[in-house]
């Protein structure tokens, strides 16, 4: 089997078994895949304490790297804790370089994050200051206080956080903040 370029490699997103996305990461980087788990920090309540934990932004999900060749995609789908790569009936479906490009930024901020499974409205826009610049998203609303929430959609889910609204750049000239 021969490496195709890096170039010719898209993203796309694999489902794992549940509480196995560490696992599978750590498995396919040994095999030299490139993967992405996207992780945010979430407070774990116990009956005794309070904790501060790092969970994968999308349970059950992680993003890899690769090329179009059936022997790299059984590569991936021979790793122990790996379901399925998501897509339709014709196969696969890759991700837009563009939002994983925003989720590897979003996810290395220590901005709180919260996310969830979402509707899509609002204007195309981009971050361009602060621990998130560069992370592109969908305008939700005005939350008050000079702060938008700009929400991120992927996989029919999205993670979101407020952001200054003189922080954000509309993508399209018709957007208007009411």
């Amino acid at each position: 089997m021969t490496e195709n370029s890096s170039e010719e490699k898209k993203w796309y997103v694999l489902h794992t078994k549940s509480r196995f996305e560490n696992v599978v990461k750590d498995l396919l980087i040994k095999k030299n895949v490139e993967v992405f788990l996207p992780k945010v920090l979430k407070l774990s309540k116990r009956k005794d304490r309070k904790k501060i934990i790092e969970v994968p932004m999308f349970p059950g999900y992680i993003f890899v790297k690769s090329d179009t060749t059936p022997e790299y995609r059984l590569k991936i789908l021979k790793t122990t804790g790996a379901v399925k790569l998501i897509g339709t009936k014709t196969g696969p479906a890759p991700v837009k370089k563009e939002d994983v490009e925003s989720l590897i930024l979003f996810s290395s901020s220590r901005e709180e994050v919260f996310t969830g499974k979402g509707y899509k409205k609002g204007r195309k826009v981009i971050i361009k200051d602060g621990p998130l610049a560069g992370v592109r998203g969908i305008f939700e609303k005005d939350s008050g206080k000079m702060r938008v929430i700009v929400q991120i959609d992927i996989l029919g889910r999205y993670a979101f956080t407020e952001v200054n609204e003189n922080n954000i750049e509309f993508l399209d000239s018709s957007a208007i903040i009411t």
